[in-house]
Formats: structure tokens, sequence, C-alpha cells
């Protein structure tokens, strides 16, 4: 038995695989190399502050409180002193409507409150209104000077806007109780 040996050419690859081999690799190393020795970018430094002034410094200006609440009540709600009709005193308005105090009007706001917790209807709700408003309505009667008669008609949450939190409600003085009657063309002292 005699074996045949291959030509020793025939085994070795040939040259142009070589090549491409030896390419491919080069690049691989070249992309390898150029991700680990990439330079990192170092954050630049920030501008320095400016050089103090010899100026005296200017004081800061002290904010004054708005006069207005800076929310929006979700019904009728006045700023104390704030003029205003009523469609159950005045058939030209639909809904409680504000106007200038130097013209006629129905009622202006005497005080600004807050209902306790613990309301369970709308009843209660407007008798804890109408007892909230008595002091600020005599007062505001008594400063009148007579004239009157005068009468207390409070603006507040219905039960479905107490139970969502909200408590404010307004006191007001009106001069009349049924539409068509005396009205008031002025502040109130």
């Amino acid at each position: 038995m005699t074996s045949e040996q291959p030509p020793a050419a025939a085994s070795r690859p040939s040259r142009g695989l070589v090549l491409a081999v030896s390419a491919v690799l080069a690049v691989l190393l070249a992309v390898v190399a150029t991700v680990l020795l990439w330079p990192e970018k170092k954050p630049v430094a920030p501008a320095p502050p400016p050089a103090p002034s010899k100026a005296p410094p200017v004081p800061t200006p002290t904010p004054t409180p708005t006069p207005t609440p800076t929310r929006t009540v979700p019904y009728t709600f006045l700023p104390v002193g704030s003029c205003f009709d009523h469609p159950q005193l005045n058939k030209t308005v639909t809904k409680p409507e504000a106007r200038p105090c130097e013209g006629e009007h129905d009622g202006e706001a005497i005080a600004d409150l807050l209902l306790p917790d613990g309301l369970t209807g709308d009843s209660q709700i407007g008798k804890a209104m109408r007892e909230g408003c008595q002091p600020a309505q005599a007062a505001a009667e008594a400063r009148q000077g007579g004239g009157g008669p005068y009468y207390g008609y409070p603006f507040g949450p219905s039960m479905t806007y107490y139970q969502q939190g909200w408590r404010d409600f307004t006191c007001t003085l009106t001069a009349s109780n049924r539409p068509g009657g005396v009205r008031l063309s002025g502040h109130l002292r």
C-alpha cells in the first residue's frame, strides 16, 4: 500500500485570500486602536465671574401684596368693596355681574369669609353664610347712619364645590330685597 501525498502547494491558501484576511485584520486593529486611544472630551472651564464693581449694591425692591386673590373661585365671589347686580334683584342680568360702584348697582361686597368644615348640605351652607355675615352686616349698616333698610345677601359655594374644598364666601349689603327696588349709586361707607 502506497499512499500518495498531496502536493505542498495545494495545502496552502491562495495568496489573494491571505491578503484579504490581512487587510480585514488591519482594519479591525485600526478601529479598536481608534476607540481605545481616542482622546476624551474635557469640559470647558466656565468663564470667571465678573470683577466686583465699585458701585454700591442696588437694593432689591420689596414685593407688594396683590390686592386680589390669585386663584379663580368657580362660583360668584367678590373682593370687598366690589359692586354688583344680581338676577334676584335686577331683571337685566342672568347671573351676578360686577358693576362700577360710581353708577347704579344692586349691592356691594362688605366681607370675605370662610365656611367651617363639616357642613353636610346646601341648607347648612346657607345658614352658616347668613350667620357668618351678621357681624359684618351690622357694622356696615351702622356706618351708613340710617337711611335703610339694608339687606344682607351672601354669595358662596354650593354643596358640590364645598365638597371639593372650596370654603370662601362673600357677604354683601343691598338696599332692596326684590327686583325693581332701591338701588345703590355709590360706595357704601
